[in-house]
């Protein structure tokens, strides 16, 4: 796992955008796993300014979503769907039938959970996916207490998630109790995984999850295990880490194996 130490949000998005950037121009086809809430934000805005500014191609880019709340329809502001295209697809140029956000309306969902997987598959597979990390270590809607192997699936959203995400809806009444998330062994098959967090109040749970054991009840520290995971925080998300100032060390120096010469 690299853990990259920003000084502050915009520093942190633009380092996110510029790790997805790098991923599509090596492969312009690339599958990449989405992720939505305030963290995101950021990076979606700088990867637009990268797209009308810069030129960064997006029309043979494929996404896979994390998640989805169910009984929103796609319409719904709150609905992930809707943020998505708020905050990113309606900008670039991206094909909407390469766009996959799981429905939050299904009359099976069941068939549809592993109707999902089955896409991901036959688009070979994602190749960067990128993370938030919930208040209590959870990943997508991913829950303390879930499945490590879980795959996309419904699960019941605790009542913290209920009350972090009551303030995007009117009242916390609004929120819905159940969503559709790709599974922790889902997530795990990403080839490339980056996680962002930012904020003081992500700082224990982000220092839990790097330098903590390896636990369902947080299961973004299964990222531990992952071969290609990249971790992207603020100073005050970094502020518990034991070993952030080895973190910077390695970063700052991992460039000086080019200087040297092996005969």
């Amino acid at each position: 796992m690299e853990v990259i130490i920003t000084k502050d949000y915009d520093e942190m998005s633009k380092e996110a955008a510029k790790i997805i950037r790098e991923q599509i121009v090596s492969k312009p086809n690339s599958v990449l796993g989405l992720a939505t809430g305030g963290t995101p934000i950021g990076t979606y805005k700088e990867l637009v300014r990268m797209h009308k500014e810069e030129g960064l191609d997006f029309c043979k880019v494929v996404t896979f979503n994390l998640d989805e709340y169910i009984g929103l329809p796609p319409s719904h502001d709150q609905s992930y769907y809707y943020f998505m295209w708020e905050n990113l697809f309606k900008h670039v140029n991206i094909n909407p039938e390469n766009v996959h956000v799981p429905a939050g309306i299904i009359a099976d969902f069941e068939a549809y959970c592993n109707w999902y997987e089955e896409e991901i598959k036959k688009a070979g597979g994602i190749d960067l996916q990128l993370l938030g990390i919930g208040g209590d270590g959870h990943i997508a809607f991913n829950e303390p207490g879930s499945s490590l192997t879980s795959r996309t699936r419904i699960v019941t959203l605790f009542e913290q998630t209920r009350k972090d995400n009551a303030r995007f809806f009117k009242s916390i009444d609004e929120v819905p109790y159940f969503a559709i998330t790709m599974g922790v062994g889902t997530i795990m098959e990403a080839k490339k995984i980056l996680l962002i967090a930012n904020g003081k109040k992500k700082a224990k749970v982000v220092a839990e999850f790097i330098e903590g054991p390896i636990t369902s009840m947080i299961t973004a520290s299964v990222l531990q295990l992952h071969p290609n995971c990249t971790v992207v925080l603020d100073e005050e998300a970094a502020s518990e880490l034991k070993y952030a100032k080895e973190y910077r060390w390695m970063y700052e120096n991992k460039n000086r194996i080019k200087d040297f010469q092996f005969k």
